[in-house]
């Protein structure tokens, strides 16, 4: 068992309560788990803007293959309800300064929804151009907290919190203060509904997810604005979305097919997958459930900045697209989106018959070690 090293990493103060530790408030500071050496030729690091990763599978094989590997939190894991993307790619900024002091070449590992920071982080370290955020709020951050990196490795790749959330709200939501209210038109879960769905439902869908979108997105800078006119101004305000886990496709696995089960990454398993992703879109924790107005701005809005091919596009570093081809929730067209936003400079893998989470697949594990460690190598001696 490789062993593993606590870092400790001293970040910027961002808002007021953006924790609820007064103590990390007044001294912020990040926490991530190295293995392997903290020295030497190759580093790495994984991240997500708000999931713990230090348990992450790939930081044991990694050390064994001599790429010692940093999993990193940002200031906001374990709670997305206030995290802005400008203050998390300045998180990651802090990792990426430490990993330059320890090793030579540095890359990072852009996992699930780790992908899209990566490629927001990639682009702003080539040409900084963030001065505020999506709410309007300046936010001071200097080229130098943004040391480039050797290259991106995209694994199970979302293409950013704003593009998931655009293809997973629930379209048949009639009432945002009411999860129960449902237009029955519009409900991928309704059995009236057979599979696989009609063309012209799935349009229909599309199109009202779009709507509910900009509709929430309308009200939240409409609210914004309406609190810091007051007299005595307040800064944001938390609200609550229902309903966010209906991708049509997490049930009709005709649309955008590959090797997957029904039911996406998060609902139940058995039968046509319909009962167990109704579940999970019925739950009460999952995609942007509690959030604040300046969190959805900035994570699951069209406004939002992490688009993550859009990121990636701007950058010239050299990229390892891994495909798992059993993902529940990435898609071909999602991959294909990535692939077309790095012609050139990318190399592309299919792990078969990889899950999300390659939960209970060693042997796809071990692959995904190799093919990882072989590129950065080779990237690393070029």
């Amino acid at each position: 068992m490789t062993d593993l090293s606590l870092v400790v990493l001293n970040v910027k103060p961002g808002a007021a309560f953006e924790s609820q530790s007064g103590l990390q408030a007044g001294n912020p500071k990040i926490y991530g788990a190295l293995a392997g050496p903290s020295r030497g030729r190759i580093g790495a690091i994984v991240m997500h803007p708000t999931s713990n990763l230090m348990g992450h599978y790939l930081l044991e094989p990694l050390a064994k293959r001599g790429i010692s590997t940093l999993a990193l939190n940002s200031r906001y894991a374990g709670n997305d309800n206030v995290l802005l993307m400008e203050r998390v790619i300045q998180d990651l900024g802090v990792g990426v300064q430490w990993m330059r002091g320890q090793f030579d070449k540095v890359f990072l590992i852009g996992n699930s929804g780790g992908a899209s920071l990566m490629a927001f982080y990639a682009a702003q370290a080539e040409k900084l151009a963030i001065k505020d955020t999506p709410a309007g709020d300046p936010i001071e951050l200097s080229q130098e907290e943004f040391p480039r990196i050797d290259g991106i490795a995209l694994m199970a790749a979302h293409l950013g919190r704003s593009r998931l959330m655009a293809k997973q709200i629930d379209a048949s939501v009639t009432d945002e203060r009411d999860p129960l209210a449902t237009d029955p038109a519009l409900d991928i879960y309704d059995t009236r509904h057979s599979l696989p769905f009609d063309p012209a439902f799935v349009q229909k869908v599309r199109a009202a997810q779009e709507a509910r979108i900009l509709r929430i997105t309308d009200r939240a800078k409409a609210r914004l604005r309406h609190l810091r006119s007051l007299p005595e101004p307040i800064q944001d305000e938390a609200f609550v979305v229902y309903r966010t886990y209906a991708d049509p496709r997490f049930i009709d696995l005709s649309l955008d097919p590959n090797d997957r089960k029904p039911g996406g990454n998060r609902g139940l398993s058995g039968g046509d997958g319909r009962s167990g992703a109704r579940a999970a879109n019925y739950s009460v924790n999952n995609l942007a459930r509690y959030t604040s107005l300046t969190a959805w701005l900035s994570q699951w809005s069209p406004e939002s900045r992490a688009d993550g091919p859009a990121s990636l596009a701007r950058t010239t570093i050299p990229v390892l697209n891994l495909e798992f081809t059993a993902d529940g929730s990435i898609f071909p067209s999602d991959i294909q989106e990535w692939s077309k936003a790095c012609p050139g400079r990318e190399e592309f893998h299919r792990i078969k018959p990889g899950t999300h989470y390659l939960r209970g697949q060693p042997e796809l594990i071990e692959q995904t070690a190799d093919l990882f460690a072989e590129w950065a190598n080779r990237m690393a001696s070029e």
